[in-house]
């Protein structure tokens, strides 16, 4: 065990101990934080924390990317928005581009479709559409003027008459509503 013993000054008076120098900023746990750091952690927790509020608990799991506001693109303010539509931008046929209307007509007519995958089973992988059973869901394609091959445009629709249109291939999705 280590004593420490006072010294005395020339005038006889005792001298304090030597204390070690205040470090600045705040002291942790791990050490020294830089207030940078710190700051850039506060940020990204606000951040996480209001992307969580926002998604909500009743999103299905879909992104916040397709939880926007729906009532803006809604086809008539006072037409209620069908459940399956709740939480994704809607459009109304007539707002989607000429080649998503026309395939929205082969689609109507069964056929004949233009691409050997149209109609053939979408497996929601990315799931971002509501919950279904295997199967429940078909995708077509919606070509894209001076693509070469199928692009990245498609209308999925489910067996309940849901009708999805993507123009970024299933990253975001819209409720199209007739």
């Amino acid at each position: 065990m280590r004593h420490r013993y006072r010294t005395v000054q020339a005038d006889g008076l005792p001298r304090e101990p030597r204390r070690a120098a205040a470090r600045p900023g705040p002291r942790t746990a791990w050490g020294r934080v830089p207030s940078l750091i710190a700051a850039c952690l506060a940020l990204l927790v606000a951040v996480l924390a209001a992307g969580c509020t926002a998604a909500g608990d009743e999103d299905g799991g879909r992104s916040a990317v397709t939880q926007e506001a729906s009532s803006s693109a809604a086809p008539d303010a006072g037409a209620r928005v069908p459940d399956w539509a709740e939480g994704f931008v809607t459009l109304t046929v007539g707002e989607l581009p000429g080649e998503a209307r026309e395939t929205l007509r082969l689609i109507d007519s069964e056929g004949p479709f233009p691409y050997e995958k149209d109609g053939s089973r979408f497996g929601n992988f990315e799931g971002l559409l509501p919950e279904q059973r295997r199967g429940y869901y078909r995708e077509f394609t919606v070509p894209t003027p001076g693509e070469r091959d199928r692009g990245a445009r498609r209308i999925v629709t489910g067996d309940g008459g849901e009708i999805y249109y993507t123009d970024d291939h299933y990253e975001t999705f819209k409720a199209v509503l007739r």
